[in-house]
């Protein structure tokens, strides 16, 4: 039989998750009864938000030439923040489909797709989607592939995934333009894991492709990473829709249950062969993901002393274990906060992604959660010669054994339109953004690459560029090195005591203005008390900014309906000296969203 596997990769909204029910409906695989939008987006939040999150792989069959193909192909998310799920996907492909809007243009995420294809040496056909919408331009958004991408404007296939026109086209080009699966190297199974789910009634359902040799139901699996063994109970492909099979041939793709109940049994990346007659080698795995952005979850029951309720937290660390199995590009470690109680540190490879665990978190967990301003990772060169990575601001060591802190540069590649680029270049200019080159890109659009800190980008850029370029403006980045600048850490501190939670490293430039910005809003959420409260930030010893919740008054005065002025003195000086004991004792109840407070800081 004839196989074909290959991924469908685009910017975001550029009509991926369409064109695989297309060609669902094309290839028979669903009829008309069970089609819908977005069949592949199994998640109610991809549905919800009109974004895939997860790859999904499917398989589907299509005659060319009077021959039969078997089509493997994959639906993989558009965002920047997911390319890990990505570059996953093509890694168990020869192939990909480049789909690129015909009413857009090509956009950031359609180059770093593209160039992510090439390094995996897979073959591309480009497609140009909507042909059907009346501000559609396909020879002139194949002329822009063409100058940027360097793929050849006549290769291009004109589409509309809404309508079906073109769809059958791209079927026979996948069949005859992409190059069948590489011959097996061994006769010994070998088998990629690129993709795992929890399950409450089969356990740990592991997605695999098969490399070299022939995976059957009964077979005992030896995983090379961990050197477990499993004996293989169910075998599943979908098409879209689940069937059980008795084997898994060479270069097919499907799922295996082998009642996996320990989540650390399973690696993403990690090969299985037979238990009696093992491969030497293993298939090469997956880079692990640089995460970029790090902030806490916490579960929202923990009181001010931090004493939250076990079962939340418990039940928030099953939720996060079985929630990194099926998402393997954010990491995880236990932490501890005074005013927050027991929770997690986790990595993300950006705000959107940060955005949809937490939510999935809630989901699929049933349970309130509290976060954290994200932060970035630095690294600390100590004067001893010594270098460490920090994920927090809290654990910075002290300012007198450290020779510089290092931040994170990413190269970012803003495609926008021509009238934009002055705006732009002023908002990379205001982040501390070293201007590289500017390029043109078509009528009406330039590409500006610039290099800007992380810690710039992650609040609230991405939106300022949207709003500056009326939403036509995209962006893409990528990690360039680690830079030594004059970065400080600010503590602020609550009624004289330091809240950890709340610090952060900035550029002294800036620590002044951001620490006023997020003292007001800590005054706005942090409710009166008997007495009055001082909200400080300081950069070691010394105090920058200051803001004060002044006490609520009682009229002690009330009970006095004359005679001499002393007894109200009296009262008055009873009064406070209260206030001042109870300053000395009290405690400053903070409540959880002024933890939230800095997330929000303006320029």
């Amino acid at each position: 039989m004839n196989i074909r596997n290959f991924s469908i990769i685009a910017h975001i909204d550029h009509g991926k998750s369409t064109l695989a029910d297309r060609l669902l409906q094309m290839t028979n695989a669903v009829s008309a009864r069970e089609a819908r939008a977005q069949l592949l987006d199994s998640m109610d939040l991809e549905r919800e938000r009109g974004i895939t999150i997860k790859a999904s792989a499917v398989t589907v069959h299509h005659t060319y030439k009077g021959e039969d193909y078997e089509l493997n192909f994959i639906d993989t998310p558009g965002h920047v923040d997911f390319a890990y799920e990505v570059s996953r996907a093509l890694s168990a492909c020869e192939g990909a489909i480049l789909v690129v809007d015909s009413t857009q243009g090509v956009q950031a995420q359609t180059v770093a797709n593209a160039y992510l294809a090439v390094a995996n040496g897979l073959t591309l056909i480009p497609v140009v989607n909507k042909i059907d919408l009346p501000a559609a331009d396909p020879d002139g958004v194949a002329m822009e592939i063409e100058q940027v991408l360097g793929i050849r404007a006549e290769n291009c296939i004109n589409v509309s995934a809404k309508t079906g026109q073109g769809i059958q086209e791209l079927l026979d080009a996948v069949c005859e333009t992409l190059p069948p699966p590489r011959p097996p190297t061994t006769t010994q199974l070998r088998g990629l894991i690129f993709d795992a789910k929890y399950d409450e009634y089969r356990g740990i359902v592991v997605y695999v492709r098969i490399f070299d040799g022939t995976l059957r139901q009964g077979d005992k699996i030896r995983m090379m990473g961990t050197g477990r063994t499993f004996n293989i109970s169910e075998i599943n492909r979908y098409t879209p829709f689940l069937i059980r099979v008795k084997e898994l041939g060479f270069a097919q793709v499907g799922s295996i249950s082998a009642s996996i109940k320990t989540l650390a049994d399973v690696r993403i990346g990690d090969t299985i062969t037979l238990e009696v007659n093992p491969a030497e080698h293993a298939l090469p795995g997956y880079e692990e993901p640089k995460q970029m952005v790090f902030c806490d979850f916490y579960p929202a029951s923990a009181d001010a002393e931090g004493a939250g309720r076990k079962g939340d937290y418990e039940t928030m660390r099953e939720t996060i274990e079985k929630l990194s199995l099926n998402d393997a590009s954010f990491s995880f470690e236990a932490q501890h906060s005074e005013a927050l109680g027991f929770g997690f540190r986790c990595g993300f490879l950006g705000l959107l992604h940060m955005d949809i665990i937490q939510e999935r978190l809630e989901r699929e967990g049933k349970i309130e959660i509290v976060q954290t301003a994200p932060t970035v990772s630095y690294r600390i060169l100590k004067t001893t010669g010594e270098e460490l990575e920090i994920h927090n601001p809290a654990d910075l060591p002290d300012m007198g054994v450290i020779a510089e802190i290092r931040e994170p540069i990413v190269y970012v590649e803003i495609i926008c339109p021509d009238d934009c680029i002055g705006e732009l270049m002023k908002l990379c200019d205001s982040r501390r953004g070293i201007f590289k080159q500017q390029r043109y890109l078509s009528t009406g659009r330039q590409i500006l690459d610039y290099e800007l800190p992380l810690a710039e980008i992650i609040y609230d850029f991405f939106d300022k560029l949207k709003s500056i370029t009326r939403g036509y403006g995209t962006m893409d980045y990528e990690l360039v090195e680690f830079r030594a600048d004059r970065l400080v850490k600010v503590n602020i501190l609550v009624n004289g005591d330091p809240v950890e939670a709340l610090s952060l490293i900035c550029h002294r430039d800036s620590a002044e203005t951001r620490s006023r910005t997020i003292l007001q809003k800590l005054r706005e959420q942090i409710e009166r008390h008997q007495f009055e409260i001082a909200i400080q930030a300081s950069i070691g010893g010394k105090i920058i900014a200051r803001e004060s919740i002044k006490a609520m008054r009682k009229n002690v005065t009330a009970k006095c309906y004359g005679g001499d002025v002393s007894r109200k003195r009296k009262l008055l000086e009873k009064q406070k000296e209260g206030k001042k004991r109870m300053k000395q004792i009290g405690n400053v109840s903070i409540p959880q969203a002024a933890f939230l407070a800095i997330l929000d800081q303006g320029d």
